[in-house]
């Protein structure tokens, strides 16, 4: 389903905002944007226009680790160089890139249906259950895990288990984000580390995804459409600068709290977001 350029300047503000409270938090932004336009009574952006606003996210991530994937580049080309394969950088670019290969790999598969008008994976009781186990497991996840390790312990194991718990997220309502903690959690991380991690580890797909659905636009005439233009304009702006204060918040929080809050509001919006599919207040 492509964005409609009818879309308001307003929604668009409002769909940029929370995709960049929602893309980095571990809480779902595709749940979110499937799921507010239904309480507001607007149509559904689609998988496209929400992959577009997107962008605003990876504009955020990289503004806000561009000194680390600057150091990660140069360390991992000097590794490369020295021959020194147990580097900590070239180890963390190799896990990022590992990590990249099964969401895109289901990406690519699974695109066609998650378009589809009324797709089944896109359905409100498919978000709700969703909600629900992944906040099960993150509750599972923050009891067991050890939270010791860091960014210097990273290998390609954890970037491959990693990045399976990423293209998790394919389903609405899993949240990457969510996954990735969750996944680096159970994998022993400290918290801020491994919300770090799970920023890093996103910003290929995230790019990616992006880039592909504005070049889908492209090709069908709704990027050139002036209010097309002027409506993702003010959603990716948006996305930016809230994406930006969500990722530096996320990290000061982790340092010093653990993960509960999440739990408990993924629970809570999964079974809102079933109570209202069933009783049809939301479609």
């Amino acid at each position: 389903m492509m964005a409609d350029p009818a879309i308001s300047i307003v929604e668009a503000l409002t769909l940029g905002v929370v995709q960049g409270l929602t893309e980095f938090l571990p809480i779902s932004s595709t749940a979110h944007l499937r799921v507010v336009p239904s309480l507001l009574h607007w149509q559904d952006p689609g998988v496209a226009y929400s992959a577009v606003i997107q962008l605003g996210s990876v504009v955020a991530v990289f503004a806000y680790f561009f000194k680390d994937l600057l150091g990660i580049a140069k360390g991992s080309l000097a590794a490369i160089k020295n021959k020194d394969y147990t580097d900590r950088d070239f180890r963390l670019a190799g896990a990022i890139i590992i990590g990249t290969i099964p969401i895109c790999v289901l990406g690519l598969l699974l695109k066609p249906f998650l378009e589809q008008d009324g797709s089944a994976l896109r359905s409100l009781n498919v978000i709700g259950c969703a909600s629900i186990v992944m906040g099960i497991l993150l509750l599972v996840a923050e009891k067991v895990s050890k939270h010791v390790r860091t960014l210097d312990d990273i290998t390609g194991r954890d970037g491959a288990l990693v990045g399976l718990a990423q293209a998790i997220a394919l389903i609405p309502g899993c949240s990457r984000s969510g996954s990735t903690l969750t996944m680096a959690l159970l994998l022993g991380l400290k918290r801020a580390e491994a919300a770090r991690f799970s920023f890093l580890l996103g910003i290929p797909a995230i790019t990616l995804a992006g880039l592909l659905e504005l070049k889908d636009m492209v090709q069908h005439g709704l990027v050139g459409h002036s209010d097309s233009m002027a409506s993702l304009a003010v959603g990716l702006v948006s996305s930016t600068v809230v994406s930006y204060l969500a990722i530096a918040w996320l990290i000061r929080y982790l340092q010093q709290h653990d993960t509960w809050i999440f739990v408990g509001y993924r629970l809570l919006f999964g079974a809102v977001v079933l109570f209202l599919s069933m009783t049809g207040k939301i479609q």
